[in-house]
């Protein structure tokens, strides 16, 4: 596994008490609230200049997610279900009635279950490079999952992954364990078609030319959202009914969608599109 990582010094973080996890989390900027959820192996500080866009007319909070960066792991697994649990007490701690969510990969997951478990909290939803079902991904894909656990820190320790989690984690000796607990879950099937298709917010689903899945993939999770299945008119009257959108990135993978430009600025047109019909 190859990244291609933009990081950058962000301010003083703080801590949320959530769900016996030690949450880590910073502020960025000011303005209607998003939540920026990072991919798996990484941290906040990963977005680059994301973040600095996003930041830049909208207040940003960047949590670690458990096990990642800055937050400590505790004893369950990493399931996106219950990380979609933590981002809905951060909400609820940080008193905001109700946010938008752009998720990166894991992080995408994450978003996609906060919305799913708790609409009411969500306004926009943003998932980016993450997959509605494990036979999407391509089999040479799936083994080279198969080989992530403690046995591969070692092959891992020239990675930006590695190195920024020995820079900031709370337990630097933990990495082998949370490859561990990645690697497990990323050995569980799923299918999320019928979350996605009763989703209760409106949903961009965001990938790049050349994802870890094909572009054909987010295409039939976009048909799940009623999108792509018929002309959207002149006034738009055939987009689906619940202002869903798909973007598909040129000239960007898996690995550097979360750090590119383009992907701040359809995740902010999408997001600011809602603002204004809100």
């Amino acid at each position: 596994m190859t990244t291609n990582w933009t990081t950058k010094a962000t301010g003083t973080g703080v801590y949320a008490e959530v769900n016996s996890l030690n949450l880590y989390y910073e502020i960025h900027g000011s303005g209607r609230p998003i939540i920026l959820l990072h991919g798996g192996l990484a941290s906040g500080e990963t977005f680059g200049p994301v973040l600095d866009a996003l930041a830049a007319g909208h207040q940003v909070v960047v949590p670690d997610l458990q096990g990642h960066g800055r937050t400590a792991d505790i004893d369950r697994p990493i399931d996106i279900r219950l990380m979609a649990d933590d981002i809905a007490a951060l909400i609820d701690h940080l008193g905001l009635e109700k946010v938008d969510l752009v998720g990166y990969s894991l992080g995408g997951g994450v978003a996609f279950f906060t919305a799913v478990k708790y609409p009411e909290k969500v306004g926009k939803l943003v998932i980016v490079s993450a997959n509605i079902r494990r036979d999407a991904i391509p089999a040479e894909m799936l083994a080279q999952q198969e080989q992530v656990g403690s046995a591969a820190v070692e092959f891992m320790k020239e990675t930006p992954m590695y190195q920024l989690y020995q820079r900031v984690a709370p337990r630097p000796e933990d990495f082998g364990r949370l490859l561990d607990k990645i690697g497990e879950s990323m050995s569980r099937d799923f299918d999320f078609s019928e979350e996605l298709r009763g989703i209760q917010v409106p949903t961009m689903i965001v990938c790049a030319d050349a994802d870890m899945a094909p572009p054909s993939h987010y295409v039939e999770a976009f048909k799940l959202l009623d999108g792509g299945i018929r002309d959207g008119g002149w006034m738009g009257e055939g987009r689906p009914k619940g202002g869903h959108a798909l973007a598909v990135l040129p000239g960007l993978t898996h690995y550097n969608i979360g750090t590119s430009p383009l992907l701040a600025a359809v995740a902010l047109d999408f997001i600011e599109e809602h603002r204004s019909q809100g």
